[in-house]
């Protein structure tokens, strides 16, 4: 009861606090969305206690606005069972000069990952197999550039492991605008499914800071941060001073919970045509401060987009579709889409009968929606509601601009569409050079993935209500359609069969 006082005070104080001209429905959900990413919630980690909460409110709210369980053993839950390796003290150095972990680098943790490590460093510009002459044994740095016409992260992996060197140290390049490097990171460790096979590998995978590759090749690293970023021609060289670190870990089998209702229909002929629709709801929980805040509230990434399907269940009451929507709220997503990974796995319901993913995430309502980013926009007949949607509302509609950054496969739609599901997601758009594309690049460099994604942060109001009224009427369009939604012929993720 505590804890219920505790989250309904702090939201009614949120609330108290927004804009007064907010309309009723935008009020109703950030009044959700404060619930699901108040402090009290400590940021939903997957497997964490707060996240087991968090998903109990949400299967309240979702039995409250009349939606059936869809669940294991007919109730609200999908437990998806998990390892977690984490690293719980680490020492690194350069030459004898400290590195400080998380802030000037980070590794990848996994099965096998050696606990100690003496090696040198060999320095090879973007890591071509022609610079990989002499690595062997060696750790090998690479500048990680993302540019068409040089090898990218798969490439550099592959050419430095067939070099024989121990490891990599990419540089995370600054010159990577679209996505800039974030620092520092909330914390280090590897969550995977239960039944994913354990593949130990002693190779390691460092991630550098390229404010810090003066710590470990001294001033020339000006000259190389600055040339690796705009594509230049790189050395390769010896750099002095032996690379030490010790790591300890920490393993354990951890659990966590999907959330899934069902929105039964109306047409016993599109019984077998549901409507996933799927948001994330775990964060990153307690990680690394930042300004002083270790707290990692999650708020728009996708406490906010949890709250809009239960919004949507609100506003139906139990009102049906011509087809079933099947709310999916999953967990994971931010250790690698393992959630929504497990629900196509061990679907509760057979996935012959889902006949399309409406998926909420990567959405920043922090400047006006006159564009929006569509995933498989051309891929399937969503694409055309879509289309349609955002016309009659006045938004512009376009194809991903920075196809390099791989947004579509880094959200919850991606396993929907491996299994041959038609999907698609949404991202806020903008004018190149405009004062929107300013706030999305800077909210990239200080909101997304830290603490400052918080209820605190500026929020363009009218945007929200504009992209849920358009979440609604797509919705309602694509449920109510005489035909369900199908893959085009053309579409490179078709099932052959």
């Amino acid at each position: 009861m505590g804890i219920r006082v505790a989250l309904t005070l702090s939201a009614l104080s949120l609330i108290a606090a927004a804009p007064p001209k907010l309309d009723p429905d935008t009020r109703a959900w950030w009044a959700t969305t404060a619930e699901l990413s108040n402090d009290s919630m400590e940021g939903r980690d997957t497997g964490s206690a707060a996240y087991e909460r968090a998903a109990r409110l949400v299967a309240r709210k979702f039995a409250a606005a009349g939606l059936k369980p869809a669940g294991e053993n007919g109730g609200w839950f999908q437990r998806v069972p998990m390892h977690e390796i984490a690293l719980t003290s680490v020492q690194i150095s350069v030459g004898g000069r400290p590195l400080r972990f998380l802030y000037d680098l980070t590794v990848g943790v996994g099965p096998g990952m050696p606990q100690r490590v003496n090696a040198e460093l060999v320095y090879a510009g973007y890591c071509g197999t022609d610079q990989l002459a002499g690595v062997r044994g060696k750790i090998v740095i690479c500048h990680g550039t993302h540019r068409e016409g040089l090898p990218d992260a798969a490439a550099r992996e592959a050419a430095v492991r067939a070099a024989g060197a121990v490891g990599i140290m990419t540089i995370a390049d600054p010159g990577f605008i679209v996505e800039p490097p974030r620092w520092p990171f909330a914390y280090a460790r590897s969550v995977t499914l239960a039944d994913d096979p354990a593949q130990p590998d002693a190779f390691l995978k460092f991630t550098l800071n390229a404010a810090s590759l003066s710590k470990v090749v001294g001033p020339k690293a000006i000259q190389l941060i600055a040339a690796g970023s705009a594509g230049k021609s790189l050395p390769t060289f010896a750099v002095s001073g032996q690379f030490r670190a010790q790591f300890a870990t920490r393993e354990r089998d951890i659990a966590s919970s999907n959330v899934l209702a069902m929105l039964p229909g109306r047409d016993p002929a599109a019984a077998n045509q549901a409507i996933a629709l799927t948001a994330h709801l775990d964060g990153y929980g307690f990680g690394t401060p930042v300004n002083g805040d270790r707290l990692y509230n999650g708020t728009l990434d996708d406490a906010a987009y949890v709250a809009l399907l239960i919004r949507l269940a609100e506003r139906r009451r139990a009102q049906a579709y011509r087809r079933p929507l099947l709310f999916t709220v999953v967990s994971g997503e931010e250790k690698g889409l393992l959630g929504s990974r497990w629900f196509v796995k061990h679907p509760t319901a057979p996935l012959s009968g889902i006949a399309a993913d409406i998926n909420l995430d990567q959405l920043r309502p922090i400047f006006p929606l006159e564009i929006l980013t569509v995933h498989a926009l051309d891929d399937s007949t969503l694409g055309d509601d879509v289309r349609a949607v955002a016309g009659g509302l006045g938004i512009a509609v376009r194809h991903d601009p920075e196809p390099e950054r791989n947004l579509l496969r880094r959200s919850d739609n991606w396993p929907f569409m491996q299994a041959g599901i038609p999907a698609t997601g949404f991202v806020f758009g903008y004018r190149p050079g405009s004062r929107s594309e300013q706030i999305y690049r800077q909210w990239y460099r200080t909101g997304y993935h830290k603490p400052q994604d918080d209820l605190n942060q500026p929020m363009d109001w009218k945007a929200a209500e504009d992209f849920n009224r358009f979440f609604y009427a797509l919705v309602e369009r694509v449920a109510d359609q005489p035909t369900a939604p199908a893959w085009k012929s053309t579409s490179k993720f078709r099932p052959s069969r």
